[in-house]
């Protein structure tokens, strides 16, 4: 297959910001709503997302001579599958507190869209090296926007950020709760589409206006 197509460098700058997953192809809404209410858990998903589409791409890219038509998404399907396998288990292994925190949404990563689409689009037509920086560019910009979306959820929800890691208490616990006290609403779902519709908006404005810049 040809190897004509954007340049690895290309490819990472365009998953950071211009192809964004979620803020500009709206992919991978699924785990972006349901980890995001602390940084920790959307921390976690960006880096099993990392570590799945860098080996999947670059698996897919080897073989990408071989792979028949009919046949592709399926093989890209397995070959996600088995990586998935492997960053669930190893959560499991080490964070196990936070593999039961993200429960089935770090297997659910088999089906998702980003990774799928970036086989097709990028792994399947180009060479390792482009794969891979393909794949760690669209890992930053999934994990740029879920940090944004777990950045307000758990500042306005529990005050905190990074706060199971780190104990960083954006909002002082002292307080007085008629001053300011947590908006439970942030951190259960309708916070998560309140605040991915907002940044979704946010990104258009400013696309908007760059363009009649």
């Amino acid at each position: 297959m040809s190897n004509d197509g954007p340049t690895p460098l290309e490819r990472f700058v365009q998953g950071i910001i211009p192809e964004n997953p979620v803020l500009r192809q709206v992919l991978g809404i699924c785990p972006t709503l349901a980890v995001t209410n602390t940084m920790e858990g959307a921390m976690t998903m960006t880096g099993a997302v990392l570590f799945v589409l860098a080996c999947a791409n670059v698996l897919i890219s080897l073989i990408r001579g071989m792979l028949k038509p009919h046949l592709r998404i399926l093989v890209f399907t397995l070959t996600i599958a088995a990586f998935v396998t492997v960053a669930d288990r190893l959560l499991a292994a080490f964070m196990y507190d936070m593999s039961k925190q993200l429960g089935p949404y770090i297997p659910l990563i088999i089906v998702n869209c980003i990774i799928i689409a970036r086989c097709e689009i990028c792994a399947a037509k180009q060479g390792v090296w482009t794969a891979f920086s393909d794949a760690v560019g669209q890992s930053l910009g999934f994990g740029l926007a879920l940090g944004c979306i777990a950045t307000v959820r758990e500042v306005l929800g529990f005050g905190t950020w990074f706060g199971k890691w780190l104990g960083w208490h954006v909002i002082p616990a002292s307080i007085p709760t008629d001053v300011w006290s947590p908006w439970v609403i942030m951190v259960l779902p309708p916070g998560a589409f309140l605040t991915l519709g907002l940044l979704l908006g946010a990104t258009n404005w400013m696309t908007a206006r760059t363009k009649k810049a």
